[in-house]
């Protein structure tokens, strides 16, 4: 797991990769990898790296694509997706916050990374300077540099719940000229949220300083307590990157969605046609299906809550008590200053000595990350107190404890 820039390796020729494709690493693919090959070797891991749900799709999106295969061709879809699929996109934000949008606004993408990649070039020129929350998702600042455009750090912290102010935009426009913020709620790594009130202020902030705002929605539905609001409530010329990945527990069908103002349409679907050609198309039969499994997914999220209060209670009981407490999505931001200044190394040891598998905050802040990990409790609630027992037992945190 190496958090450094990769060496640039030429061929015999002289010829070398571009200097775009040397970005950092995504290191929670690492840690996935090195879990793995732990498992090879016949050891048992609990995985609380990557984010994603233990459990499958919904039944019903199954049961869809159980049907694609058998009558239809699978070919090619238009590059903006299945016009059923739109409109059920549409239709859930009418349901869910009764906002109205029109099914020509959605996008279906290739997961919420292509949803970023078609964004930010529909969105950025080439040296544009962006504007994302720190800690925060590190395949923003990837995705932005290996376009050619500059990612900007708002350095955010736990008394402001990890989530950035107005008054930091209003900064980062004026002092910094950027030309667009990427804000998530809920938040990984955090799992903190924005306050109604916040979202509105960060809105206007956005309008007053003409620049874009990028809303990253992809683990709506999975908050416990305070309810999420989608920033089209505040505005139509904001972009919503969203994914069937988390709520609807799909994350290898790669398949997501954005909704974008009317004067970005035709753009992203020029992209789409050229990078993409259409997004997988017995991925858009499962993704319609889905909607029809909220009672499963719900029962899902009873799981996470579930998993989220075993460790807020367990995890102060060994000295991880320096946490604040996710309102969403299904991680935990745990400070570790306590233990250690290198939280690469003190994962690396986790995983080696007790099999337990979570990332590092490095992945997420590259100047205060050595002393945060990210757990995530997207597992089974067995494993969560599998994981806590082990903690609770391992000789790294006893010697400081």
């Amino acid at each position: 797991m190496n958090t450094t820039r990769p060496k640039i390796i030429r061929t015999a020729a002289g010829l070398q990769p571009s200097r775009r494709s040397a970005i950092a690493p995504f290191i929670v693919m690492d840690v996935m990898q090195a879990a793995a090959e732990r498992e090879a070797q016949g050891y048992g891991v609990i995985h609380m790296e990557v984010g994603q749900p233990g459990t499958p799709a919904p039944r019903a999106a199954l049961a869809r694509v159980a049907q694609a295969l058998e009558r239809e061709t699978l070919g090619y879809t238009v590059a903006l997706g299945l016009p059923a699929l739109r409109e059920r996109i549409a239709r859930h934000y009418a349901e869910r916050h009764g906002v109205r949008v029109e099914p020509e606004r959605v996008v279906v993408t290739t997961g919420s990374s292509a949803g970023f990649v078609l964004a930010f070039l529909a969105l950025f020129d080439v040296g544009a300077r962006v504007a994302l929350p720190s800690p925060g998702y590190p395949c923003y600042r990837h995705i932005l540099t290996a376009l050619g455009q500059e990612p900007v750090p708002i350095v955010t912290d736990a008394a402001g719940r990890w989530m950035p102010t107005a008054a930091q935009i209003d900064a980062a426009a004026r002092d910094q000229g950027v030309a667009g913020l990427v804000v998530a709620s809920p938040a990984n790594p955090t799992g903190t949220m924005l306050e109604p009130q916040r979202l509105a202020e960060i809105a206007a902030a956005c309008r007053r300083a003409n620049i874009w705002l990028v809303s990253d929605e992809i683990y709506h539905g999975l908050t416990y307590g305070m309810g999420e609001k989608t920033a089209l409530t505040h505005s139509d010329d904001v972009v919503i990157v969203n994914s069937f990945s988390k709520y609807f527990s799909m994350t290898g069908w790669r398949i997501g969605w954005l909704v974008v103002p009317p004067v970005l349409v035709r753009p992203i679907e020029r992209l789409a046609q050229n990078l993409y050609i259409s997004p997988p198309t017995v991925a858009q039969a499962a993704a319609l299906g889905a909607f029809d499994g909220m009672d499963e997914l719900e029962a899902n999220r009873r799981v996470y809550a579930e998993n989220r209060e075993l460790l807020l209670a367990e995890l102060p009981r060994i000295g991880l008590d320096r946490i604040v407490p996710a309102d969403g999505a299904f991680y935990l931001y745990v400070d570790v200053g306590g233990f250690t200044s290198d939280s690469l190394a003190f994962t690396k040891e986790m995983l080696a000595e007790i099999g337990v598998a979570a990332t590092p905050g490095v992945d997420f802040d590259a100047e205060r990350g050595s002393r945060y990990v990210r757990f995530c409790y997207a597992g089974a609630t067995a494993d969560m107190a599998e994981a806590a027992r082990r903690l609770s037992g391992w000789s790294r945190l006893k010697a400081r404890g």
